[in-house]
């Protein structure tokens, strides 16, 4: 744990499923609803703070969500992404985008390329329920790692 670092101290969004290793999350964003964190609990900053079989580990979290997104709302794209510019704690953003979002074609760092005030009712499923999907995911595509 690293004093100051908004992921050692917090959960970091709406927690759904943690391990000793790693803590799956679902960040709070009107625009970009079906937008998740992995985040490995001990606090590390790069990839290859990792062993390489922590990486496996963290990398089948990632595609548990991934997959669940796709599965579960058929987006236009899932963007992957590493930075930790912000935040020097590991963390993968698994995040459903869709052709109708606020930034899309942009990053979801971008500015808005349009006003969107309903992301949430575009989704194909309640976010309580996509939510019990991905942890569904998690508990059978990584195995309880």
């Amino acid at each position: 744990m690293a004093l100051g670092c908004e992921l050692c101290e917090q959960d970091g969004g709406i927690l759904l499923l943690q391990t000793p290793q790693w803590r799956v999350i679902r960040a709070v964003d009107a625009d970009h609803p079906a937008f998740y964190r992995v985040i490995w609990n001990d606090h590390v900053s790069e990839w290859t703070d990792l062993s390489t079989a922590d990486r496996a580990v963290m990398m089948g979290v990632v595609e548990a969500v991934e997959g669940a997104l796709r599965a579960h709302l058929q987006p236009t794209k899932v963007n992957l992404a590493s930075l930790g510019n912000v935040v020097p704690h590991l963390h993968w953003h698994v995040i459903a985008r869709f052709d109708w979002d606020a930034r899309w074609p942009a990053p979801v760092w971008a500015a808005r390329q349009r006003e969107m005030v309903d992301a949430e009712q575009r989704l194909v499923m309640p976010l309580a329920q996509l939510d019990q999907e991905v942890i569904r995911a998690l508990q059978s595509g990584t195995r309880g790692n």
